[in-house]
């Protein structure tokens, strides 16, 4: 027999909350409105979103009058952290790895070092595609978003409405469970449920199909747990409220449109490109290269986007509020919202551990506080790839950083890269040559802090 969970009782705010949520979607199935922090989360994380700026695509528009955004600090050159990324290539300590930097809605570097394979070497440059793993999931929340301005679905839509076999260990789940409870890991599983199996070659609907079966945390909304076979339940939502296969939906209403040219979904959709980076492991003293496991690529939403820097770029640009002709202000404020506490992220990397004094999740992107600064992130992992895509809305700045190993040596180059921006104390989170540091310190204070526009042509559960 299945067991039926406890619901703590709602206190009279929190029916409240949950009221004029409601009520809000109720009045117009495509408003935007800020989902709320769950009761018990907003305890244990508080991270209060910041106004979205929108600009248009081609020149940066001025700011609201009550919106105040703070300059780059002078410690800030694109010029350095370009010599470290080429630093952490050299004698091929990561065999390959690229960068984007964009700020005030200029792409002031996006690059490619090292290169794409150590069996056969060819340089990485701004359109080699890298697997993105986990950063897949912020493009599962905005198409879901695009979805719902459009009015073919809401966020509190339930999720047995589009799968009415959807069935889990308690009975009542299902019923209860919403689109932005998928996105927001709040599904009530426990964390990666059956990515231990999706490793061993399960395929994606049979493990929906055992969703029956899996053991739960809580009742969906009221808890937080990391998901990527859960999380991927959100593909089939899109196609039964679009008519758009979710592959199809993302390049129709994302890439194209965002001028991504490089971009696709799926192991197909890698080893089709022109240019790619092959995955790399340990192997001895250096690095072996493979082919990319299918595995994730089963769970396009929460894994499947392929991805060139120079498409990246792009895609910090629309998240960032450039391209309001394609993701609208609202939408992007709603997205970058935290509804869930995620405590356990200010724990791990010593960045995470001395920076981050907060920490949620939103709908396909997790907000900091850094230092007392809003951060939007997400982090991804899989065998041979990793990459780390942040925004610090107030500098109007965005980093994306990608390489194809799994080293986790590159991952100190964005908190090197944020408190540069930000202006805080030099802090060694990157091994790379000192030297480096003391050149650009020593150099014309009164040369341009940004420099110009630049261009160049063992398996991980993504994170």
């Amino acid at each position: 027999m299945k067991a039926k969970l406890h619901r703590p009782r709602r206190t009279r705010l929190g029916r409240a909350l949950l009221v004029g949520l409601l009520s809000a979607f109720a009045l117009s199935s495509t408003a935007q409105t800020p989902l709320a922090w769950n009761k018990d989360a907003a305890a244990a994380a508080d991270v209060t979103p910041a106004p979205v700026t929108v600009h248009p695509s081609d020149r940066p528009a001025p700011l609201p009058a009550d919106i105040q955004r703070m300059p780059l600090a002078d410690s800030f050159d694109v010029r350095m952290f370009e010599a470290m990324a080429q630093d952490l290539v050299a004698n091929q300590r990561v065999p390959g790895l690229a960068m984007a930097i964009v700020h005030d809605g200029r792409i002031l570097s996006a690059r490619g070092y090292g290169i794409t394979d150590v069996s056969h070497a060819e340089a990485v440059d701004a359109h080699t595609v890298f697997r993105l793993a986990s950063l897949s999931k912020s493009f599962a929340g905005t198409l879901t978003g695009m979805l719902v301005s459009e009015g073919a679905l809401r966020w509190d839509s339930r999720v047995a409405d589009f799968m009415p076999s959807l069935s889990f260990a308690d009975p009542a789940a299902a019923q209860h469970l919403t689109v932005a409870d998928v996105l927001s890991h709040r599904v009530g599983l426990r964390h990666h449920t059956y990515d231990r199996d999706i490793e061993a070659n399960a395929e994606y609907h049979n493990l929906v199909q055992r969703f029956a079966a899996a053991p739960m945390a809580c009742a969906p909304g009221q808890c937080y747990g990391y998901q990527n076979v859960a999380f991927s339940l959100v593909g089939d939502v899109v196609f039964a409220a679009s008519g758009q296969f979710y592959s199809e939906a993302v390049t129709r209403r994302i890439f194209k449109p965002l001028g991504m040219n490089d971009a696709s979904l799926g192991l197909e959709g890698i080893t089709a490109s022109s240019r790619w980076a092959k995955p790399h492991v340990r192997a001895g003293g250096g690095w072996k290269s493979l082919m990319p496991k299918p595995t994730y690529y089963r769970l396009a939403p929460a894994a499947g986007v392929n991805a060139s820097i120079s498409d990246m770029a792009q895609w910090l640009l629309a998240q960032s509020g450039r391209r309001p002709d394609v993701l609208p202000a609202p939408l992007l404020a709603t997205l970058q919202a935290p509804i869930v506490g995620t405590p356990g992220e200010m724990r791990g990397a010593s960045w995470r551990r001395e920076r981050l004094n907060a920490a949620g999740y939103g709908l396909g992107w997790r907000i900091y506080d850094y230092s007392g600064h809003r951060l939007v992130f997400h982090g991804g992992a899989v065998q041979g790839y990793r990459g780390l895509m942040a925004m610090l809305p107030e500098r109007d700045l965005g980093v994306v950083i990608l390489w194809n190993s799994d080293s986790s040596l590159p991952s100190g180059l964005l908190p090197t890269i944020l408190d540069r921006a930000i202006g805080l104390p030099s802090h060694p989170w990157l091994d790379v040559n000192p030297d480096i540091e003391n050149l650009y310190a020593s150099d014309d204070a009164s040369a341009p802090a940004t420099g110009g526009p630049q261009s160049a042509d063992a398996a991980a559960r993504p994170q």
